[in-house]
């Protein structure tokens, strides 16, 4: 009904307006209150994890047999416990009291039994022992009378690689790569000709270790050298690392905490289709003094960091994988440390496809290193290879079918079986869902040791004869259990996440979501979060949380991960997240629509949460906001400004709005190589005319991994399009909300929201506080 003139309102009889909520459909408009902020606040995950604990046991084994202790985190503080699966027993890993006890007399602090300052242990002396790092020192403590041994940690200590036996420490000075002998401190210099920008043993640093290291200049930074130990410690192999021709940014600090003037730091970052730095991998003998260059061309570093080596057994022959650019091709390479003769072992082509993904790529010698199990997508579906490492050849294939397999995750040797997690295999069930599976290397016997309707997560003892399997849905709460790797049988529950507390909060499990692709065809998955005093009767807002990077998927197929989006929904939203075409998980078919193509994906987002509005009456499709961080932060402005009649608000934080400006080594490989005019056609900015709505953009002046810069050419061209929108630049944010102002970026989102999409005020000037967090929401 409309009311066209204040007359007509005037003269309306007072009953028809009394019976107007009864034929309107009612919209959440009590929301957006304190209380509402006050839930939400709760539902962070620092906050939740004080009266919830999510069960994830990530095992750390003891030797190579199947003893393990893990760090449980949630309610009661921490607890460290020990696991004996042969015995089937289960106990307190120390005297925690105790060893607070000792910790607080000798450091002079107060440490709680529940609140211990390490995460992590090494068991020493067989047992008798533990060992962890505390204070830039390493502490030693014994088990029996709980007393305990300090040794500082030297500051030259950060900076050196130490042999595995013990007796040579490896340290880069002056861009040049030295030993030092350990007992008699005798200093061998290596390298002499490594200069600024050409340096030895030297990753390219990312701006968050130039400001964790206060040097402004990456050709500068110290680091621990990248060099890679023979096992008999006799050899190390290592690079030469020229970054002088390669594209830089310079981005600046403009509130460091130390000093009033702003702080430049330059450092290698480049872009698409510039020239990349080039490394080249060199071996030496300790024993004979010998430097042997590996005969190779340069290795094309395509962003940060360095390339990786792996040594065989022999400690004469090592392995590395090399990517062509644009992924074109992946070559797994074996080369002879006394000659430097290097082999090509398998050669991935990226034909018929468009790329090989790396992601989807892993692999593991066996056999005495004679053979290699290798993952590909040459068939359209990931799935496992058997190789000749000595010939290359191709033994058989060991996994086929129209399903994915996602993580190799232990190969027994004696049994010739490998064990790995998969999705898509059983018919019915959420094709994300990993499971674990069993098959002979010659193909035959694939038997599944995880039927559960879950998604699992595992980890098999060094002795292969059990793993740790945790298994939970969005919906339900799941548990940690300790199984047999010989017939999956469980032996024991080792944790399970009691949801109660939850329920008593008003908690509704989140709807797992089916619906059809754009195409009308493909079949999608999503999920739909409701706030805690949810009432069917009324029409919420919809909130899309959105990530469309093709590395991945990202929808939460596990119990604490679906309540990283409960926080938003408490604040009167349906929050809901899509995988669409053009992401991981599925068929390399299902993968490549995305290549060439990243700024037309969103279509399936706007097909599905159409179909979910069409589902549930609460849903109101007339009010769709959406936000994202990183790629998210693209995907956010992208769909925001493709369709404008349809999302009415967004949120783009740390949004890599133009690929030219972003990493090449993402870009080129998901994007498209060599670069192409979908380049430039793909970027937001190319959208700017098309804004309607309310957009806030968020970026940081020190973000590590997306230049402020694609940030800053969005609004340019906003400006030139006489559009008005809101933006946020944050002092000493690094990528995504961080830093001291995290907490506020947050509120700021909130607030957002509410007052555009939910169309009330929002409490004023609200403040979150988060407790920091550990350990949890992890898993997919």
């Amino acid at each position: 009904m409309t009311m066209k003139t204040d007359s007509a309102r005037r003269c309306a009889p007072l009953a028809i307006l009394l019976l107007l909520p009864l034929f309107l459909p009612v919209r959440a408009l009590a929301q957006g209150t304190l209380a509402d902020y006050q839930r939400a606040e709760q539902f962070l995950p620092g906050n939740l994890q004080k009266s919830l604990y999510v069960a994830e046991v990530y095992p750390n084994w003891i030797g190579k047999g199947d003893r393990f202790w893990y760090l449980k985190m949630g309610p009661g503080g921490k607890q460290f416990i020990l696991v004996d699966p042969s015995a089937n027993a289960v106990a307190p890993a120390f005297d925690q009291a105790r060893l607070a006890a000792t910790l607080s007399r000798m450091s002079g602090k107060n440490y709680a039994a529940a609140d211990l300052p390490f995460y992590f242990f090494t068991f020493e002396q067989d047992g008798k022992a533990i060992r962890f790092e505390l204070d830039q020192a390493q502490w030693t403590c014994t088990l029996s009378n709980y007393e305990c041994e300090r040794k500082p940690q030297s500051e030259s200590a950060r900076y050196e690689s130490i042999s595995p036996n013990g007796e040579w420490a490896a340290f880069v000075r002056d861009h040049n790569l030295f030993v030092r002998h350990v007992s008699t401190g005798t200093v061998v210099q290596l390298t002499r000709n490594g200069v600024p920008g050409d340096d030895y043993a030297t990753p390219l640093p990312d701006l968050r270790t130039l400001v964790a290291e206060g040097v402004t200049n990456g050709d500068n930074v110290r680091e621990r050298p990248a060099v890679f130990w023979s096992p008999d410690s006799t050899r190390l192999v290592t690079y030469r690392l020229d970054s002088r021709n390669a594209g830089r940014f310079t981005s600046l600090q403009y509130v460091p905490p130390h000093q009033l003037r702003p702080i430049a730091y330059n450092y290698v970052y480049p872009l698409p289709g510039e020239i990349l730095p080039e490394a080249y991998p060199v071996v030496f003998n300790l024993e004979t003094g010998r430097r042997i260059d590996v005969k190779t061309p340069p290795l094309e570093i395509q962003f940060q960091g360095g390339p990786g080596f792996g040594w065989l057994p022999d400690s004469r022959h090592f392995f590395y994988d090399y990517d062509e650019r644009g992924e074109k091709s992946i070559e797994l390479r074996e080369v002879d440390a006394d000659t430097g003769v290097q082999k090509i072992l398998i050669d991935e082509v990226a034909k018929p496809y468009p790329y090989v993904d790396p992601g989807q790529t892993f692999y593991r010698f066996l056999n005495d290193d004679k053979e290699i199990l290798w993952s590909s997508e040459r068939s359209g579906w990931n799935q496992l290879y058997l190789y000749n490492a000595e010939t290359g050849q191709l033994e058989n294939q060991v996994t086929r079918g129209s399903w994915v397999v996602r993580r190799l995750v232990y190969v027994d040797a004696k049994t010739r079986q490998a064990y790995f997690l998969a999705g898509g295999v059983q018919a019915g069930m959420d094709p994300y869902f990993t499971q674990l599976y069993r098959v002979n290397l010659d193909g035959t016997g694939m038997k599944l040791l995880t039927p559960e309707d879950a998604d699992h997560s595992v980890f098999i003892s060094p002795d292969g004869k059990y793993f740790v399997d945790n298994f939970s849905r969005p919906n339900w709460p799941g548990e940690s259990a300790l199984r047999r790797t010989s017939d999956g049988s469980i032996v024991r529950a080792l944790e399970k996440t009691d949801d109660s507390t939850l329920v008593k909060m008003g908690w509704k499990p989140p709807i797992p979501f089916e619906g059809k692709a754009a195409d009308g065809k493909t079949h999608l998955y999503g999920i739909i979060v409701r706030p805690t005093n949810f009432d069917p009767a009324k029409k919420y807002p919809i909130l899309e949380n959105i990530y469309t990077g093709p590395q991945g998927f990202f929808v939460p197929k596990t119990f604490g991960s679906a309540l990283r989006l409960q926080s938003m929904a408490e604040l009167g939203f349906v929050v809901v997240m899509v995988d669409g075409r053009g992401t991981t998980g599925r068929s390399r078919a299902f993968h490549d629509f995305s290549y060439h193509n990243m700024g037309n994906v969103f279509i399936d987002h706007v097909a599905m949460i159409k179909q979910m509005a069409a589902k549930y009456p609460w849903m109101d499709i007339t009010r769709v906001g959406i936000h994202g961080i990183s790629a998210g932060g693209y995907g956010s402005a992208h769909a925001f400004l493709q369709f404008p009649g349809f999302y009415k608000v967004c949120v783009s934080i740390s949004g890599d709005h133009d690929p030219r400006l972003d990493k090449a080594w993402w870009n080129e490989l998901y994007q498209g190589w060599p670069v192409g005019k979908d380049y430039v056609e793909q970027a937001n900015e190319t959208l700017a005319s098309h804004m309607r709505g309310h957009l806030l953009l968020i970026h940081g002046d020190i973000d590590d991994n997306v230049n402020p810069a694609e940030t800053m050419r969005l609004v340019d061209a906003l400006m030139t399009a006489n559009k008005n929108f809101q933006m946020l630049f944050v002092p000493n944010m690094f990528h995504g909300p961080s830093g001291p102002h995290a907490e506020y970026v947050v509120r700021r989102m909130w607030d957002f929201f509410v007052r555009y999409l939910l169309g009330a005020e929002p409490p004023a000037n609200f403040q979150i506080h988060e407790a920091p967090f550990h350990f949890f929401f992890r898993g997919r």
